[in-house]
């Protein structure tokens, strides 16, 4: 199984900054793309940002020049940089990972490649 960490969250005021962070663990054979999204009160949850394995990164119009993803393949790890937040950012941000898992429930896994995990969320507030 693939576990996710994120970490980073928190209260800041608009224009402030974040850096969001989401490690995984577990038993995994690959990770090929890893991102964020969003989720509000009352809203469908959206896409941030997503990166590639080769690099390749594609942001949601409204992000573009304000956030920026990178990873670290060392260790498993996806930032999400936020700057110059606004009250409208405020959500619950959640990683998400397309990984191939060794092990699910102890069995050696033989299924398909790039199953999806999800996070636990973290909680972005932006108010004043």
């Amino acid at each position: 199984q693939v576990q996710l960490e994120e970490s980073g969250g928190g209260l800041v005021q608009p224009g402030g900054s974040l850096r969001l962070s989401c490690t995984a663990s577990g038993s995994i054979v690959s990770i090929s793309t890893m991102g964020w999204y969003r989720q509000a009160p009352g809203k469908e949850r959206e896409l941030v940002a997503t990166i590639s394995s080769d690099g390749i990164r594609n942001y949601e119009d409204s992000m573009k020049g304000r956030f920026t993803i990178s990873r670290d393949n060392a260790r498993n790890t996806v930032y999400l940089q936020m700057n110059g937040l606004n009250p409208e950012d405020t959500a619950t941000y959640y990683c998400n990972t397309e990984a191939t898992p060794y092990y699910v429930d102890g069995i050696f896994y033989t299924g398909p490649s790039g199953l999806h995990y999800w996070g636990q969320g973290t909680q972005v507030t932006v108010s004043s």
